[in-house]
């Protein structure tokens, strides 16, 4: 699904240039559950921050399911952003001016889906997330857990190719964290592909291969030990 070659990213400041991905090399395939992990600073929200199509600054080849990402202008990576990709933030990043119902169907007005249709999963995802109740509310009415289940609730919706999320459970009770990565879990089974940042150790056992960032590099990635176990067990 995505191929990174040799991607990097950095920041100036005056005549400093400070590095915060360094010659990345990655490939994701489809049905992945990954997790990314490291210490603060290592690049992990800046590496999702490309993956999501948030930012254009960096340098390299970057591949999403046979489109040439590194080739598209800044409209086309939104447009295919939008179609294809949820992602949830680590602050929250809800619209203002929209109540909590008109922030979860967002992601389905980008869709060719009648509005009665739109109604209706919108009205489902909000049972499923145990805030009907809140649908009418605006995001400064809400605590930070009830903004997170909006934020995760909107990047869910749409069953999109790719779920990226950063932190997703960081302002959530551990009641509500074991739920809705139960629900990541689910959807990645369902055939949508999830890269998340976690510092969470249970988090990250949900997922089927771990990446380790440190300084900007790819420090570490279960991909090969995954590959090498199957080899061992092949008959």
């Amino acid at each position: 699904m995505i191929e990174l070659r040799n991607l990097e990213r950095s920041y100036k400041t005056g005549h400093m240039e400070t590095w915060v991905l360094r010659r990345v090399n990655l490939t994701i395939q489809p049905w992945e559950f990954i997790t990314i992990m490291g210490p603060s600073g290592a690049g992990k929200s800046s590496l999702l921050n490309v993956l999501g199509m948030l930012d254009d600054q960096w340098r390299g080849e970057f591949e999403f399911d046979e489109e040439t990402v590194h080739r598209m202008n800044r409209k086309q990576r939104a447009d295919l952003a939008r179609r294809r990709i949820g992602m949830v933030f680590q602050s929250y990043h809800l619209l203002d001016d929209l109540t909590v119902a008109e922030n979860i169907d967002l992601p389905l007005s980008y869709k060719d889906i009648p509005r009665t249709d739109r109604q209706g999963l919108v009205a489902d995802t909000l049972d499923r997330f145990n805030i009907v109740g809140k649908k009418d509310l605006y995001p400064h009415q809400l605590s930070g857990g009830q903004q997170q289940l909006v934020g995760i609730a909107r990047a869910m919706i749409h069953k999109p190719a790719l779920l990226l999320a950063d932190e997703p459970t960081g302002n959530l009770q551990s009641k509500q964290a074991k739920e809705i990565m139960e629900m990541f879990r689910q959807l990645n089974e369902e055939g949508t592909t999830i890269v998340q940042v976690t510092h969470s150790e249970a988090n990250a056992a949900y997922g089927t291969r771990t990446i380790e960032l440190r300084d900007g590099w790819v420090h570490s990635d279960t991909a090969g030990e995954v590959a090498d176990t199957a080899e061992e067990v092949r008959p």
